[in-house]
């Protein structure tokens, strides 16, 4: 009687946990690939699904964004200089495409060391060909781009490439070290270009400065001629308008005679002559 419980007991809870192994969850990130006895069946949506125990089993596939990177893929430019660079290939499966990269490679490993990995070396080195080392660097992002398009022109497959970074260029270091000495070169190239440039601008500051001063002088010199003329016009007119009155009105002399006489008579008077301003007849 004991032992047949027990039998019981044992058999009941083996019956539960094929039950509730019978059943399954797929997260919204990912989807489930069922197989009933190896073979593909169906891709499981997200949410809680049932499978046939003991004959169905399921896997599951990522369809979320991934990164993959790559460190050092040696390289040559095209004028001959060695480098390491640094990538990272942003990826991703579409849900619509589970069922293929599962017939096609199994699992999403296999997917990247199959499609991707294969290329990115390839491609990363094809264009890096391209570029002299110092265009790569002045023209990064045109070079990333290349890069970029490349990769996915050749990537063809149960996957999307989201896009591709360069991390890091490495050259030797004595290119590196002439190329900071290029740069320094260039730096101090422009900055005596803006100084003369700014002394330029300068020096045309001061040449209408100066020719504004100078207006100015001739301005004033031209006004203080004019002032001068004039007066002079004036102290002619004035002459010439006295000089006339004088000439034509006898009276008129003998007033500014008296005008200017101070009221002492001469002390001596010459034969023959009248005291000054003395006319007895009148």
């Amino acid at each position: 009687m004991g032992s047949s419980r027990l039998g019981l007991i044992v058999g009941g809870l083996a019956l539960a946990s094929v039950v509730l192994g019978s059943f399954y969850t797929v997260d919204e990130k990912e989807r489930g690939v069922v197989l009933r006895n190896g073979a593909f069946v169906a891709v499981a949506e997200p949410g809680l699904a049932f499978k046939l125990p003991i004959f169905e089993k399921v896997k599951f596939i990522s369809v979320q964004n991934n990164t993959t990177r790559y460190e050092q893929l040696q390289a040559y430019s095209k004028d001959q200089q060695a480098a390491g660079l640094n990538v990272s290939v942003s990826w991703h499966v579409e849900p619509g495409q589970v069922a293929d990269l599962y017939r096609g490679y199994g699992d999403l490993e296999t997917m990247v060391s199959r499609l991707i990995s294969r290329q990115v070396p390839t491609q990363v080195e094809n264009v890096f060909g391209r570029y002299t080392a110092i265009n790569a660097v002045q023209n990064r992002g045109q070079f990333v781009a290349d890069i970029a398009a490349a990769i996915k022109a050749e990537v063809k497959g149960p996957v999307v490439i989201d896009g591709v970074q360069i991390e890091n260029i490495d050259f030797s270091d004595a290119y590196e070290k002439s190329i900071e000495e290029r740069m320094r070169a260039e730096v101090q190239v422009k900055t005596r270009e803006q100084m003369l440039a700014t002394e330029k601008v300068q020096a045309e500051i001061r040449v209408t400065q100066a020719n504004a001063e100078a207006e100015a002088k001739l301005a004033q010199a031209r006004a203080d001629a004019e002032a001068t003329r004039l007066r002079g016009d004036a102290e002619a007119s004035a002459i010439r308008a006295r000089a006339e009155a004088l000439a034509s009105n006898q009276n008129l002399v003998e007033l500014t005679k008296a005008e200017r006489w101070n009221g002492v008579l001469p002390t001596t008077v010459l034969p023959n002559n009248s005291v000054p301003f003395i006319d007895a007849a009148r």
